[in-house]
């Protein structure tokens, strides 16, 4: 026993916060997508292989569904029929706040367009020769026209917060002065440096996106999952269960080819 306490003070390393999910519990919790069909499209079947029925399963997007990546309508229909075959819950990011909030508004649609927003408005099927030529209000016009209102819909319902026993799972992050039932819609989908560099334990282990790491990066207080998806070809899906985390990621070769990685987190 002194042996192994003697490593880890030795080693430099603090040990890892222990933190639970409820007994009985799996949680799968996929990051950031944007728009990358293909890497969630094999997430899917591994998650559906991996699960053997012996807890309750939740799905969680922790949103960033969309932008930046070739085909964010293709995410949205999945994700969206996937919640109909099994229990799953999708966080807000800010780039579904910029989507919806494009439709109406001149100005978000111009920031929305410079950060991938012209990846998912093309995805809809509007022409890109079309498009090049469009002033804002007739691509607000285009965009009622090709978005089906059902996927507004789906967008409008995304949760901002979801606690499983000992995490706390968010898209961006959390405010560190305030306590989890006051944090605001805001931090929870754009809070990045008072997060990030906060070094004292949270009430929770934060369970994250929005800020993208090479490989997820594991911190006592919180861990990231964005793996850059449209960027890296990377897709990660932490697996929560008792007081075991593990990963499975969907990974693209430079061919377009996808293998699935599964490791001990």
């Amino acid at each position: 026993m002194f042996d192994s306490i003697r490593r880890i003070f030795s080693s430099g390393q603090p040990a890892r916060r222990t933190a639970r999910v409820p007994d009985g519990e799996r949680w799968y919790v996929i990051g950031d997508i944007h728009g990358r069909r293909d890497l969630l499209e094999a997430l899917q079947q591994a998650i559906e292989s991996d699960d053997d029925g012996a807890s309750e399963t939740t799905v969680v997007f922790l949103g960033d569904l969309v932008d930046r990546g070739p085909d964010s309508r293709g995410v949205i229909k999945l994700a969206r029929k996937w919640g109909e075959s099994r229990k799953v819950r999708y966080l807000a990011g800010n780039h579904e706040e910029m989507f919806l909030q494009s439709f109406e508004d001149k100005e978000v649609l111009r920031h929305f367009l410079k950060h991938g927003g012209r990846e998912t408005v093309l995805s809809y099927g509007i022409d890109k020769k079309a498009y090049s030529k469009m002033k804002m209000g007739e691509l607000q016009d285009a965009m009622h026209e090709a978005v089906p209102q059902k996927h507004r819909d789906f967008l409008e319902s995304f949760e901002d917060l979801i606690v499983a026993g000992d995490y706390v799972l968010v898209h961006a992050g959390i405010n560190p002065k305030l306590a989890i039932e006051e944090q605001k819609k805001s931090d929870l989908r754009w809070i990045r440096d008072r997060f990030l560099s906060h070094e004292e334990p949270f009430s929770h282990v934060v369970v994250h996106g929005h800020t993208i790491f090479e490989d997820v990066e594991h911190r006592d207080h919180r861990i990231g999952i964005d793996t850059g998806a449209f960027r890296t070809g990377r897709l990660t899906a932490l697996v929560l269960e008792g007081s075991d985390r593990r990963l499975i990621q969907a990974i693209a070769d430079d061919d377009g080819a996808i293998k699935i990685e599964k490791v001990d987190a």
